[in-house]
Formats: structure tokens, sequence, C-alpha cells
């Protein structure tokens, strides 16, 4: 496992960690207003990656942040292994054309056509001009190169975006909330275009999203981010509770009094009658039944419960001063 320190000495010793992107401590405030406060992201080399929050939390300006089209307050960035100056962003010190983006929305001269903005930005980063040809296949749109980008639909116009962060086949792709106001058929395709670029070309893909369904559907790694701070950074697989058992007996205070005896921590739920108990292997639940049973004490229901990825999201952005502490992620994401 490598944190952000670690990251630090390694850069200074002059080897290349495998992280995509990591921040130490990055903070941007306008005024009193802390946009992001002490962002220590940690993105693995490969896979596809979701900064996951509410709207307003923080995503955008973090993607601006790496990308030098806003300036820290303070802290430090890496993206590819190099260090990235908080003043001019990723392409003072990485290639053009490694990081590719999509912020805010796809950026076109809606006068051209699909091919003639994708033809601008290979011309700009020195690409041979079938490169255009090439991207707009790839996205989908190789039927409709010829027409105006303002008479795109915008599923059209979301996949031109792609395409034109694209080009250049990045290494690091950077999409902000890239599924926003699509139609269900055109959020399967980018969501089916997006991991399969991860899966197939070895592009670390950050995605940004407020809803929870697309972020699951696509990447099994996280950062979870409210009014700013990092609140959870994992697996989705982690993030939800590893669950409890309830057990509703006819003689509650008797039934603690035994669940005490064999070391078991419990906690008694007034609104259910209940005492909930953590996950426990199955043998030692039938001795604890069997001991209540032998000793008079009806057991009424043995339930296991577990919280739902969307209520343990819920909980941990509505409630962020209770939020959990930041993990790590190791490998690729994937």
């Amino acid at each position: 496992m490598m944190n952000v320190n670690d990251h630090a000495g390694a850069e200074r010793h002059g080897t290349r960690p495998r992280m995509a992107v990591a921040t130490e401590n990055l903070v941007k405030t306008y005024g009193d207003f802390k946009a992001v406060d002490g962002l220590n992201l940690q993105v693995p080399m490969g896979g596809v990656y979701g900064l996951l929050g509410p709207n307003g939390a923080g995503k955008s300006t973090t993607m601006k942040l790496l990308l030098g089209l806003t300036s820290p307050t303070s802290g430090r960035m890496w993206m590819l292994g190099t260090e990235v100056d908080g003043k001019r962003g990723a392409c003072h010190r990485i290639r053009p054309g490694r990081v590719g983006s999509m912020i805010e929305g796809p950026s076109f001269y809606p006068g051209l056509s699909g091919l003639d903005n994708c033809r601008m930005v290979a011309d700009y980063l020195d690409l041979p001009a079938s490169s255009a040809t090439q991207v707009l296949d790839r996205v989908g749109l190789k039927n409709h190169e010829g027409k105006k980008a303002k008479d795109y639909s915008l599923g059209m116009k979301q996949r031109l975006g792609i395409a034109m962060a694209l080009i250049s086949r990045p290494e690091l792709l950077l999409l902000d909330e890239p599924t926003n106001g699509l139609d269900a058929e055109a959020v399967v395709e980018v969501r089916e275009m997006i991991m399969d670029l991860a899966a197939h070309e070895g592009v670390t893909v950050i995605i940004s999203s407020h809803i929870l369904s697309e972020i699951e559907k696509m990447a099994p790694a996280v950062g979870i981010i409210a009014s700013g701070r990092l609140l959870y950074q994992g697996s989705l697989d982690d993030l939800r509770e590893q669950g409890h058992i309830d057990i509703r007996v006819s003689d509650p205070r008797a039934a603690a009094e035994m669940i005490g005896q064999n070391g078991i921590v419990y906690r008694f739920v007034p609104s259910t009658c209940t005492l909930r108990i953590p996950e426990c292997p199955d043998g030692r639940i039938a001795g604890l039944v069997s001991q209540m049973v032998n000793s008079d004490i009806a057991v009424y229901r043995v339930a296991s419960e577990r919280k739902s990825l969307e209520e343990a999201f819920l909980e941990l952005v509505e409630s962020p001063d209770s939020g959990r502490t930041q993990t790590q992620v190791t490998g690729g994401a994937r």
C-alpha cells in the first residue's frame, strides 16, 4: 500500500509510483468558501475511478485543479508519476496528449462539423489528419462526421466531446459528468465506451458523477466528496456496512445477559424490540440460539441485515462530519 507521503518520497528519489493521480492536502478557496478542503486522492493506474458526490461537492473544481484551469490555494498534485505545477496544470510538465479531458460538458465550435472539430484538435497536437476520422468511428459518430456540431443531439455532442478528448490516445482521461442529460440508450452507450477504454486500451479514466447507480456500474473504486472534503476512498464493496444480526426474543433482558456472557457486543433497539449484534459465523449464532431456547427464552426471529450501498452513501454525504477516515486504493481498479 502506498500513501501520499510515500508518493512524494518516491518522486524525490526519481522512482515512478503506480498512481495515475495523487493529491496531498489539496485546497482551493474562493474568499471564505472552501471549494476543495484538504483533498488526498489516490487513483491507481488502470481502470475506472469514480469521483462521486452531490452537486456542488467540489468534483469539477478538483478536475480543473489537476488540469491547471484554476490554481490551488495550497497542496500538491501528481499526474502520471509527475508532480504538476499548481498554476499551470498537467500541460506544463506532461507531454500534450497524455491527458485527455471533458470538463463541465463538451467544448467545440458549433458551426463546424464533428470531423472539422476533431481535425482542429489533431492539428494542435500535431497528429495525422486520419486520427480525426478514426476517433469519430470509435465513439459511434462515423456516419455523422459531416454534420455541424450545433445540429447534433445531446448524446452526440457528449460523444463528440469525448472524441476530442480521446483523439491523442491519452493514458489518463478526466470526464466530468459525461452521462449528464443523456437518455437511457445514450447513457448505456457512453458507459460501455468508457469501460471498454479502461478494459481493453489501458486508459485510466476518472469519471465524476452525482449519480451513485451510474458510478456503481462503471467504477469499482471511488472517492466520495461532500463540501469539498474526501469522506471515503476505496472500493464500493467496502463502503457497504458489513452488516448486523437482529434477534427478537421473549425476554430481551435475559437474552442480553446471555449474549454478553458469550463475549458478543450488543445493542438494544427499542423500536423493534430486538437485540442487535455484529455479523457472526453461522455456528456461533446456532449455539447462541440453542442456549436461549434451553433457557426458556423464545426466539421469534433471527434476521441478518445489511445496509444498502445507497443507504451507506446517503448517510455519508448527509452527515459528512461523521464520515469515515480516508482509506487508500491499492492496485488497478479493474
